[in-house]
């Protein structure tokens, strides 16, 4: 009789994770699963069948009420036996007790509903490169290394549900990874980072408190990569921002639905141009 078992992954068993995900046409960050473990190193979960790796899920957990599930792939030989459902028993139970968010692909968000998940709002891919149009000048960008790490993690917050500190001191440090700061008169008004990925370059998170501050920084970002083509995970109820992509010329390629089984969090949609991943929030 077959054997599965589900364990803790480590960061080497997390490129499993991010092998998976590119498969699936995902296009993760090249070095993504470095901050990932950071966030929870308990958090990711890898299925074996006969001691071959067949599932993947995460179940990250931030400060006392949150929690967010990604990674959820059951190899193609697998899929219909019922080791999926078991990874994702395991994921939801590591997470009792807590808001759980997700970003559901659409052959999948009935099923997400049938677990107690509501869509709060759907990510739209936009992807290309971007055209060029000069942002305005009483606009500075900045490496975001020169901005104290607390003011940078408390701006964070602003637009995600939980502190995450761990995640976010890696995420901005990783060798390849861009993270920019914008001012405006000498206030912090938007922060944005930029990653290789299998495909081009992925650009997570985007925040900026006007269009034009989100303009700098995708000019400084995509200038940073030498023009490859970007990716950004944009939310459709920020019209703004879904003007500012199509003003690029950048097409909608993918798109997924962000939904919770508690209430939708209560952050700054204005200025949340585009996630920061689909995988961990």
């Amino acid at each position: 009789m077959a054997e599965y078992e589900i364990t803790t992954a480590g960061t080497r068993e997390m490129t499993k994770f991010l092998e998976w995900a590119a498969d699936e046409q995902w296009n993760p960050g090249k070095l993504d699963h470095l901050p990932f473990h950071a966030a929870d190193p308990h958090g990711f979960l890898l299925g074996r069948l006969d001691e071959e790796p067949v599932t993947s899920i995460s179940a990250v957990r931030y400060g006392a009420d949150f929690g967010f599930i990604g990674f959820y792939i059951a190899r193609p030989r697998v899929r219909g036996q019922g080791y999926g459902i078991q990874a994702w028993q395991a994921a939801m139970k590591r997470l009792d007790g807590r808001n759980v968010g997700l970003d559901g692909v659409v052959d999948q968000q009935d099923n997400y509903r049938r677990s107690g998940f509501r869509t709060a709002w759907t990510h739209i891919r936009y992807a290309g490169t971007p055209a060029g149009e000069k942002p305005a000048q009483d606009i500075t960008v900045v490496d975001a290394g020169s901005v104290p790490f607390g003011r940078l993690a408390s701006y964070d917050r602003r637009f995600f549900p939980a502190s995450r500190d761990a995640f976010l001191s890696l995420w901005v440090g990783v060798p390849g990874h861009t993270a920019l700061v914008a001012l405006r008169d000498g206030e912090l008004s938007g922060f944005g980072v930029a990653r290789p990925a299998d495909s081009g370059v992925r650009v997570g998170p985007l925040y900026a408190a006007s269009d034009d501050v989100a303009l700098a920084l995708l000019n400084g970002l995509s200038a940073a990569h030498q023009g490859a083509p970007v990716a950004l995970d944009v939310p459709d109820v920020n019209v703004r921002a879904i003007r500012l992509m199509e003003h690029l010329g950048l097409e909608p390629t993918f798109e997924c639905a962000r939904m919770y089984t508690g209430d939708t969090p209560d952050i700054d949609m204005a200025g949340l141009f585009a996630a920061t991943t689909i995988e961990l929030g």
